[in-house]
């Protein structure tokens, strides 16, 4: 696994937001997010530009999990089943990991493994991975996905 183990420390933009939640375990409700994700983007696309695909995350109290886009302005006419927010952003801690998406499950154990032998103070609030490569052009392993970890 090509992880980065000495995070960024950065600041997240605000940005729209338009999503599809699930509840539960990840392993069980982020396949079937993106699933209806993908199927939504063209109609999403049609009245909206998206800038980015990213997942937005908590753990506790519920699992919480949105497959979702940001968008450049705030969204005109979504498909139903697809729920916008403004989110605000903030300070971050950033990991990277260069490779396939099957690695993001040991990824994420690694970083909060980190996170912790290093005493980084987290905020409540919603973690990020930001999916910056376009898995149409780009071989899988070499996928870049940034994980960001909310700040005190």
């Amino acid at each position: 696994m090509n992880l980065t183990e000495k995070p960024d420390f950065v600041t997240w933009p605000e940005i729209q937001y338009v999503y599809i939640e699930k509840i539960g375990q990840f392993s069980d409700t982020a396949p079937g997010a993106w699933e209806s994700l993908f199927k939504l983007v063209p109609e999403i696309s049609k009245n909206n530009t998206i800038t980015g695909y990213l997942t937005l995350y908590k753990i506790k109290p519920a699992m919480i999990y949105r497959a979702g886009v940001s968008v450049a302005a705030p969204p005109a006419k979504l498909p139903e089943g697809i729920e916008y927010t403004i989110f605000k952003g903030g300070t971050y801690c950033r990991f990277v990991l260069t490779g396939p998406y099957s690695d993001l499950p040991e990824a994420s154990g690694r970083v909060f493994d980190l996170v912790a032998a290093r005493n980084i103070k987290m905020r409540d609030d919603f973690f990020i991975e930001n999916y910056t490569s376009d898995p149409k052009t780009t071989p899988e392993d070499k996928y870049v996905t940034e994980i960001f970890i909310p700040l005190k």
